[in-house]
């Protein structure tokens, strides 16, 4: 049966970067689950495994502009050093969260830390780069009103957030 809009979908992948070297799989670990039409998961992706038949296999190529987008050098920031809480560890490849001004969370990884000057990213590690992902439709099912209220997958027994 092919997927429609609102239902969970459970999917096994690899992802690779443009030279085949794998990033993430879930390989050895439980299947990926997502509620469809809720923007959880790159568009493209979705597209592809809401067309696809329960227990079919399918390669999906995207673009960096399909997947995480075009790496922007406007997204690298320095900032002073006192902007940090005292305790954080400001070490290079630690991640932090910042709000901005509307709210929203926004993810940001340190890249050079200096006496007082902290060089930060706010691009997703992706960006820049084009995808690959193998993936195989595992099993499609109902979400349940409660899922579709929260516009997420709960766990097995329920709501656990």
């Amino acid at each position: 049966m092919s997927v429609e809009m609102n239902k969970v979908i459970i999917f096994n992948y690899t992802l690779k970067d443009d030279t085949g070297t794998v990033l993430d799989s879930s390989e050895n670990k439980e299947p990926l689950s997502f509620l469809s039409g809720s923007n959880t998961i790159l568009p493209k992706l979705e597209k592809t495994l809401t067309g696809m038949i329960i227990g079919s296999k399918k390669n999906v190529k995207l673009s960096a502009e399909d997947a995480y987008g075009d790496y922007k050098e406007e997204a690298v920031q320095t900032v002073n050093k006192d902007q940090f809480p005292k305790e954080a560890q400001l070490t290079v490849g630690a991640s932090y969260m910042a709000n901005s001004p509307d709210g929203k969370q926004m993810p940001f990884v340190i890249t050079e830390v200096k006496e007082q000057d902290i060089t930060v990213d706010f691009n997703h590690p992706l960006a820049g780069k084009d995808l690959e992902f193998d993936v195989e439709l595992i099993d499609v099912r109902e979400a349940t009103p409660e899922e579709m209220q929260h516009g997420h997958v709960h766990g097995p027994g329920g709501h656990h957030h």
